[in-house]
């Protein structure tokens, strides 16, 4: 028989960095029973194998599994290459084509060999959910569909704007919520994780549990990571991702690009650092009695630590510090003010680079800078930056450097 921490132990480890729990009473209750009976809980996620190269945005959700994994109960890695097929319509304008058999396998492979990176090889339960899928009917799809209504289906955000819009939505889509509802059921799963955006659909599990006669899992939503810009979901293909088989250095600098802001999210959502010791930092670093820097530092050095090893996080915090010393700026350095109008970022927070380089006379054309962007030719506050947006508002100062040319940019 198993031996858990105490509850509210449980509770607390699992509380940090979850952005809501739907119902933490439940869950209370479910850990009590688990404690009593030594009857470890049944932890789910599900991952559509659609985009096999993992990055930190996913690691948040994989972590809060290690978190249940450490406090000793089941975790399952469930890998939708049924529902895969399907293709989520979350945060879609428009239906995604499915992807084909042979994609789904291939992608569910790379899956595998990175997610034990995190979680254990040995305790994880990896099960796929054409396990089931594969033997259901036409009649038993039927009696699926008849478990919801599209009233409710039309609740979500996705299909209510895109019904209104007269959109086309298309049927495989309405039933991607339910496929992946139906998951809960046949793992009789205690909790469910997923991400803020797909709290639709796991409170459908919700729903089809009770439908089914089950007693009804905990969801359990993790946030969404901000990417290196700190305006925009993590992603690859907005450029401002952190994979998790980058090399050592360049994952070391990545972090160190962050901004001071950033770094305390970061710290929330990727290590195990304790929220009363962040906040601790945060109050050290607010009087003075801490450089955000050396802090900054600490991260960076934990996170490539994790994902490679402790002398390879040393080694890159080595060689980023020799290139850094190296690209060290002078003491004295023209300011010059821009009006934060004139280079505002106009489809969200913060100024376009680009905008900011020509305004400053470092190049003759937004064109010419966002090559030189691109090229990784150009950095703010001593990092180097391939993004477009850079997070700032009226008040901040911007030290920006191409080449030998520097300036500090007073937006105004």
């Amino acid at each position: 028989m198993a031996n858990f921490p105490p509850v509210d132990e449980q509770l607390a480890y699992i509380k940090k960095g979850a952005a809501e729990i739907v119902k933490e009473s439940e869950l209370r209750a479910k850990l009590e029973r688990s404690r009593a009976s030594g009857k470890p809980l049944r932890v789910k996620a599900g991952f559509d194998p659609t985009a096999p190269d993992l990055h930190l945005g996913h690691t948040v959700l994989l972590r809060k599994l290690k978190h249940f994994q450490d406090l000793g109960h089941t975790v399952i890695f469930l890998i939708g290459d049924f529902t895969g097929m399907i293709g989520d319509p979350t945060g879609r304008s428009a239906t995604r084509p499915p992807l084909s058999r042979e994609q789904i396998e291939q992608n569910a492979e790379t899956y595998k060999a990175q997610v034990f990176k995190i979680l254990s090889s040995v305790k994880t339960v990896v099960d796929f959910n054409s396990r089931w899928f594969s033997k259901f009917s036409a009649e038993d799809f039927i009696r699926l569909t008849a478990k919801y209504t599209l009233s409710q289906m039309l609740e979500r955000e996705e299909f209510h704007k895109r019904f209104q819009e007269e959109k086309p939505i298309a049927m495989h889509e309405l039933l991607y919520p339910l496929a992946q509802g139906y998951d809960s059921v046949a793992l009789e799963a205690d909790v469910e994780l997923g991400g803020t955006d797909q709290k639709f659909n796991l409170l459908v599990g919700r729903e089809l549990q009770r439908a089914y006669g089950q007693e009804s899992q905990v969801v359990l939503t993790t946030p969404i990571l901000e990417g290196l810009d700190g305006i925009n979901k993590m992603s690859k293909s907005l450029g401002n991702a952190i994979g998790i088989h980058e090399p050592p250095l360049e994952m070391y600098g990545k972090v160190m690009s962050i901004s001071d802001h950033m770094m305390w999210r970061y710290y929330e959502l990727l290590t195990d650092v304790r929220s009363e010791q962040i906040a601790a930092m945060k109050a050290d670093a607010a009087s003075g009695k801490a450089h955000p820097m050396a802090l900054k530092k600490e991260l960076a050095r934990t996170i490539v630590a994790d994902f490679h090893s402790a002398e390879a996080a040393t080694k890159a915090a080595d060689d980023w510090a020799k290139q850094f010393q190296k690209d060290q700026v002078p003491e004295e350095i023209e300011t010059e003010s821009v009006a934060f109008a004139e280079v505002a970022n106009r489809e969200g927070d913060g100024v376009r680079l680009a905008k900011v380089l020509v305004r400053i006379g470092f190049a003759a054309s937004t064109s010419e800078a966002d090559r030189k962007i691109k090229e990784g030719a150009v950095s703010v506050d001593g990092m180097k930056t391939t993004m477009p947006v850079v997070k700032a508002q009226v008040g901040v100062i911007l030290t920006v450097r191409l080449g030998r040319k520097i300036k500090k940019v007073a937006l105004v």
